[in-house]
Parts: structure tokens; C-alpha cells; sequence
């Protein structure tokens, strides 16, 4: 049985490495091939495998499917819709999805995500007309950052958009909006602390956690404590569970009604009725598939074994939702139950109670640290202390929130004196975390070979099984090359340059053998910071721990926004810009023409205009030499002063330029590119952004030349070699599903990407 089961979830899971999905034609015929197989023992695990597979592609293209078509991509729509989920507020920006949706327009998908500035207050379960910019689903793709794109397609949602005006129809009457309002309630009543932490833990919504609070998470591993996940689910029907025990045991439970059904029953309706209040999200249906087999497990299938439940949890968790494979928490909330089932099974009566929590998060921390490298994921090195102290803390904070919330409900007398408390052992917790990462934040990985992560896989399962077991030590030593293990860097001569997916924006990393300079930190808009969340945690993904030099172009916020990010993640010897006195940053140096340095045989060059004004016509340029080729690096650039630095007399001859002011017509004028005379050229932009980058004169003159045009946006980051004369290649032509590669037939031919 355990072994039909496993090859189910193989063939379920399969689909997701995929880089791209069979044709449905050759789906059915897998399924008519399996179907009769199913009939013959021997054969029945290679059929189930089969199956699963078709099942999850099958599903896969019913998403894909339900994607907003081509036509309508970037067009603004009338369509109406029903409101779902909790809507979030922040930035003055307010997100929320319609489903329900009707429209004039053919082909629009089932789930829309929107945007809306400066908009109206808006509650779930509410009906809207409004007339929305849609977009297909699209994502920054770089060495180290969320998959927005695998994202979108696990949830369902099939385009996201822009609310340009809008009207209600008709006001919210579901239970959504119940919810809706205790959110409200919770995270916004002034009587408690924490009222952002409480709505978290109480319905699910974590808009109420400010970027610091999120921060602090991540520095400490303690994520999964503020959003509910299968262990708030699990503690409650534990406590369910226990309560009837206690019961029992004090001989005040009924003596005619059999005391562990009604346990199971008890903790069950418990965890749903959690998890209908928590917005029944897929992970929070996820640990309820998980507890309610646990505990029939408990009730009645024991003797089957502990892995039982587990395989059948996954089974049914893939069957229903096979795109769920796509999410990190997945794979992160299976590993983690099934290390504690290695762990614990069979051995929880020759521990003592206190032994049980630290033996629980030194699993977790050897266990799921190979996962977390594959996933790219940070690692916290303080979780363990972390989580010691704060599972508990939580685990005992949430009953009194639960039972705070609904006390409210009824009446503000009764639900805010425990709600205060609540608050107040929250905030108690925050400043714990606040203490350990200050001590130990969270570490991005340099990227490494997979053969260096599978050894500390191995390492990992060997040091985590029973004592006795031989060779348990080698477990140590398959996980020391970790500690060791760096990111490849270029021959001496040579220079590897990224240029980073930083939406409208820009941030190239320069790195020679030993030396490593950012040019210019990508923007920040509000909190959502692109330096804090994309160019620092790729810096150390690509084994840049260091910075030698930051080059901040100019002060504008695309260039330099994230820039106080980088520099607290990521240690900086100088910090130079063509704007110094613009930038509210410590000790930076004003750019200085002529500036010529060589790293590890590789040649550095600066130059800025002297008569330029504040903005575009004082970024300072960059040009960077290997092996015979030359990069040049203009930040914004305009047509002046691209004419003053011909003047200049310095050589400008290039093999790759960087589109000035994002391919701007203001710059790239016709002189300058036939003096520069590249053989290919790159823009940094955003798909479908406001200023129409880069301009249709500006793409003519390159065709005109003969000019190669490499795009982020429609490539992704970008990796130039330089010093081999090779084309560069594109994290986006990495094939995957669920991602849009467009080609606009401008491209050179593409090599494998070595990432």
C-alpha cells in the first residue's frame, strides 16, 4: 500500500521540474495506457505514477489556460467582480482579488489581482464595477527572489491589474465579510498592542505586520509562528484533543461515551473551524488534511505505522492541488513533519517532556537545511534559539486570542481585557526575536554545486537517525563542505556582470576574481524596497559578500533607492556617486572623471560631465574592460551629455552598452551609437511601464545598426562574460512552465544559461 502510494505522489510531484508540460493529446493517452494496468499488482505502481503524472499536468494546463489571453494584455477593461479574501492596505495602495467576474471581454481568467491607489475602502465580500489596466502574469526573475509568476499560477490567479475608477454595487454579505470586519476590529482598535500580530494569528491576515516585524521573522526562522501554518492548526486540535484527555483522566467525562472518538471529533471541528477563520488558504487546508489523518491515524489505523498518514496526507494535498508543488511552504511544512517522524517515532517514551522541544528544532535546523539551499531560501543560523523560546510563547498566546476574539464579538467588555494581554505577551515576544537578530540575522547561501547540497542531504538524514546507527558522525563531515562551499568567479582578465531584474530600475554587479562593485541599487517605492529584497540577497547568492566599491550612478530613487538596504546587508569599502549631495548616506564620495583602476587584470574607468545639472546629466559613467571588451554603463545619461563625453576624447568603443534613462528617447542619440558602435546593447525596465521604455525610435536606431537589444523584462537578469565575446544569456530562458518567454526575434542565438 505504502508503496502505491509513493509512486502516486512521485508521479503527482513530477510536473513541477519540468520545463515544459506534454501536449493533452498525449495526457489522455498516458491515462487510457494506466487505467488497465491498475488491474495487475505488479503493475499498479508504475500506473498510479502515471496517472498522478497526467492528473497534475492536466491541472497545470487548466491553469495556464486561465490566464488573461495575449490581446488583453496591458489594455484597461470594465469588468465586474465579487471581492475575496481579506483585502491588504499599504503604501496607500490597497490589494485585493475579484472572483466572480463578468465582462464584456471573452477570456477572462476565473481570478483577478488588484491594485487600487488612493482607492476607497473596500471589504471582502463586496461586488465592484471597475475599469482596470490588466496584465498577463509577470515576475522579476534574478539569481535570488521570490517566483511571483509560480506564485500567481498556484493561487489561481490568472492576471493582475491597475484599478483606474471604480463603483460598488452591491455591499458584502458573506461570511468573508464577517471576517473582514473582525480583521478591521482587531488590527486597528487602539486598546491592545500587537493588533496587526493578533489579526495574524486570529484570521490569517499579516497586512497588519509592519516590513520591521517581517524582518525580525525572517532574521529569526520564526516566520511560520506569525502566519498560520499546520502548527497553529495542530496546537489547537492538540489542545482540543487534550482537554478531552484531561477530562477523562479526572473522571468527569461521561462514563458511557468512549472518551477518544469524541477527542478526534472535538480536535477536528476544531482545526476546521480554525482554518474556516483563517480564510481555509491552502496551506491552512493543507495541515488540516494532515491533523484530521493524524488523528484518525490515532483513533483507529495505528497499526499501519506512522508513515501511513503521511503519504496519504500528501496524496490527497497533490490530488486536490497538484500546482501546490510550486510553493516553497510545501515542501518546507512535509519535510518538516516527516523529519519529526524520523526523529520521534518510537522513541517519544524514553524522552522527557523538556527533551522533546530542543530535539524538535535541532531536527528542524540540520533537516531542513538542504531544502531551504535548494529553494534558494534564506537560512536563519539563530532559528533554534529562536523558535525554543517562541513556539511555546505562541503556542500558548493563541487559545487567549482565539477566545479574546470571539469574546469581542459578543462584547468589548468581556474579549479586551484578554486581548490586551494578548498584545502585551506579543509585543514581549517581538522584542526577544528583536534581541536575537540583532545577535544572528538571516544568510543567503552563495550559490553552490548540487552535488555539495545532496552530500549535506545525506549528512543531514545520517545525523538525525537513532543513536547506534553506524556512521553517524559522517554525517558531520557531509556537511562541512557547506561551510565552504563559494559561488565560481571569473579567471583573472576576465569579469562576470549581472545585470538584475529590478522592474523599472537599475543594479549591475561587476565581479572580477577577487573584487566585486554594484553599479547603481535599484529602486524603492514606499516600503517595498527592490534593494532589500532582490539586489542584496542575489549579492550573496552570486558569492558577492563583499562590496568593493558602490557606484550609484545618480540620486534618483530607480538608481539609488535601495542603496541604504544594500549597504546594511551587504559590507562596503567606498560608496561613490555622481550626485553625493543628494544621497542621505554616510561617506559618500563624489565621482571623479578620469578615475582609472585595474582589478585582477581587469580595467575600470570613470567619467561625468563637468557642466551637467542635478539628475539624469550627472550620472556617473562607467566603463568596465576584459580580455579586449568593453562594457559601457551611462545610468541616465540624456543626448547632452552623451555628446560631452565624445568631446571628452576618451575612448568609447564598446562591445556592450547600457541603454541610457532606460532606453529613453532623451538618450542613445544616433552619434553616440555609432561612436560607442556596440555589438549589443541591454535596457533595465519594467513590462508595460508608464513612460513606454524603451522608445520606439531608440529600438529603430539599434535596428537600424544592427544591434543586438537584450531586455530584463523580457529576459530577466542578465549574465555577460566578459572578456570572452560570448552573448550574454538570461535567467528567463531557463525554461519553466509556468513562465512567458517571449522572443521578439531581435535575439542572438541563445547558449544554456549556467546558473
Amino acid at each position: 500500500m505504502r508503496t502505491w502510494m509513493a509512486a502516486l505522489a512521485v508521479g503527482l510531484i513530477l510536473p513541477r521540474f519540468l520545463p515544459g508540460l506534454p501536449a493533452p493529446a498525449v495526457l489522455v493517452m498516458l491515462g487510457c495506457a494506466a487505467l488497465p494496468a491498475l488491474c495487475w499488482r505488479r503493475l499498479r505502481a508504475p500506473a498510479l505514477l502515471l496517472l498522478g503524472f497526467a492528473w497534475a499536468c492536466w491541472q497545470a494546463h487548466l491553469a495556464l489556460a486561465d490566464r488573461l489571453p495575449a490581446r488583453l494584455d496591458g489594455r484597461a477593461l470594465w469588468l465586474e467582480g465579487t471581492v475575496t479574501g481579506l483585502p491588504a492596505v499599504a503604501d496607500g495602495v490597497t490589494r485585493f482579488e475579484l472572483t466572480e467576474i463578468r465582462s464584456r471581454h471573452a477570456g477572462l481568467p476565473s481570478r483577478i489581482r488588484l491594485g487600487w491607489y488612493a482607492g476607497p475602502a473596500l471589504q471582502a465580500g463586496e461586488r465592484w464595477r471597475v475599469a482596470a489596466r490588466l496584465k498577463r502574469p509577470h515576475g522579476l526573475v534574478n539569481p535570488q527572489a521570490f517566483d511571483y509568476e509560480a506564485w500567481l499560477l498556484a493561487q489561481g490567479i490568472g492576471a493582475s491589474g491597475t484599478v483606474k475608477t471604480g463603483e460598488r454595487l452591491t455591499a458584502g454579505v458573506s461570511p468573508s465579510t464577517w471576517r473582514d470586519t473582525l480583521r478591521s476590529r482587531l488590527a486597528t482598535d487602539g486598546a491592545w498592542q500587537r493588533g496587526g500580530a493578533i489579526a495574524a494569528l486570529v484570521v490569517g491576515d499579516d497586512a497588519g505586520l509592519s516590513h520591521t516585524d517581517w524582518q525580525l521573522l525572517q532574521d529569526t526562522g520564526t516566520v511560520h509562528l506569525l502566519v498560520i501554518s499546520g502548527q497553529h492548526v495542530a496546537m489547537l486540535a492538540g489542545l482540543l484533543y487534550g482537554l478531552v484527555a484531561l477530562l477523562y483522566r479526572l473522571g468527569l467525562w461521561p462514563a458511557r461515551m468512549p472518551w477518544v472518538p469524541a477527542a478526534v471529533l472535538l480536535a477536528i471541528a476544531g482545526a476546521l473551524g480554525y482554518a474556516w477563520l483563517a480564510g481555509f488558504e491552502v496551506p491552512v487546508q493543507r495541515a488540516c488534511v494532515m491533523v484530521a489523518l493524524v488523528l484518525l491515524w490515532r483513533l483507529r489505523y495505528r497499526h499501519l505505522g506512522v508513515w501511513f498518514p503521511l503519504l496519504l496526507a500528501l496524496d490527497l494535498v497533490l490530488l486536490a492541488n497538484p500546482l501546490a508543488t510550486l510553493q516553497p511552504g510545501f515542501w518546507l511544512s512535509f519535510a518538516a513533519v516527516a523529519l519529526l517522524a524520523l526523529v520521534f517515532a518510537g522513541r517519544l517514551g524514553s524522552w522527557r517532556w523538556w527533551q522533546t522541544l530542543p530535539r524538535a528544532q535541532l531536527a528542524m535546523t540540520i533537516g531542513l537545511l538542504p531544502p531551504m539551499l535548494l529553494l534558494g531560501l534564506p537560512v536563519s543560523l539563530s532559528g533554534p534559539l529562536a523558535n525554543l523560546v517562541a513556539v511555546p510563547w505562541v503556542s500558548l498566546t493563541v487559545p487567549f486570542a482565539l477566545l479574546g476574539s470571539a469574546l469581542l464579538t459578543l462584547s468589548g467588555a468581556l474579549g479586551e481585557p484578554l486581548l490586551v494581554g494578548v498584545g502585551f505577551s506579543l509585543q514581549g515576544l517581538f522584542r526577544f526575536l528583536a534581541w536575537v537578530a540583532a545577535w544572528q540575522p538571516a544568510w543567503v547561501f552563495a550559490q553552490t554545486s548540487i552535488w555539495v547540497v545532496l552530500a549535506a542531504a545525506a549528512g543531514a538524514l545520517l545525523m538525525l537517525l537513532p543513536a547506534g546507527v553506524p556512521l553517524r558522525l559522517l554525517g558531520v563531515v557531509l556537511l562541512l563542505p557547506l561551510g565552504f562551499a563559494a559561488a565560481p568567479r571569473p579567471e583573472v582578465g576576465e569579469a562576470q556582470v549581472r545585470v538584475l531584474d529590478v522592474g523599472q530600475g537599475l543594479s549591475v554587479l561587476v565581479l572580477t576574481r577577487h573584487h566585486a562593485l554594484l553599479y547603481d541599487a535599484g529602486p524603492r517605492h514606499g516600503t517595498f524596497d527592490l534593494g532589500e529584497r532582490v539586489v542584496a540577497p542575489s549579492l550573496r547568492r552570486l558569492g558577492a559578500a563583499r562590496l568593493d566599491m558602490l557606484l550609484l550612478s545618480h540620486a534618483d530613487s530607480d538608481h539609488a533607492g535601495g542603496a541604504a538596504a544594500v549597504l546594511r546587508a551587504i559590507p562596503t569599502r567606498r560608496v561613490v556617486s555622481g550626485e553625493p549631495g543628494r544621497l542621505a548616506l554616510p561617506a559618500v564620495e563624489a565621482c571623479a572623471a578620469g578615475e582609472h583602476w585595474q582589478w585582477d587584470g581587469v580595467d575600470f574607468r570613470l567619467w561625468q560631465w563637468s557642466q551637467a545639472d542635478d539628475g539624469n546629466a550627472a550620472s556617473c559613467v562607467l566603463a568596465v574592460e576584459a580580455g579586449g571588451e568593453r562594457l559601457l554603463l551611462s545610468g541616465d545619461l540624456d543626448s547632452r551629455g552623451e555628446q560631452a563625453l565624445l568631446d571628452s576624447g576618451l575612448p568609447v568603443a564598446s562591445q556592450w552598452l547600457l541603454l541610457g534613462h532606460h532606453g529613453s528617447r532623451t538618450s542613445s542619440s544616433p552619434a553616440f551609437l555609432a561612436a560607442v558602435a556596440p555589438h549589443a546593447a541591454v535596457v533595465s525596465r519594467s513590462r508595460h511601464n508608464p513612460f513606454g521604455h524603451p522608445h520606439e525610435t531608440v529600438l529603430r536606431r539599434l535596428d537600424e545598426a544592427g544591434i543586438v537589444l537584450y531586455d530584463t523584462a523580457l529576459d530577466g537578469a542578465l549574465r555577460i562574460d566578459l572578456g570572452r565575446f560570448a552573448p550574454a544569456e538570461g535567467l528567463r530562458w531557463q525554461r519553466r512552465f509556468w513562465r512567458q518567454n517571449e522572443n521578439d526575434g531581435r535575439r542572438l542565438p541563445r547558449s544554456p544559461v549556467l546558473e
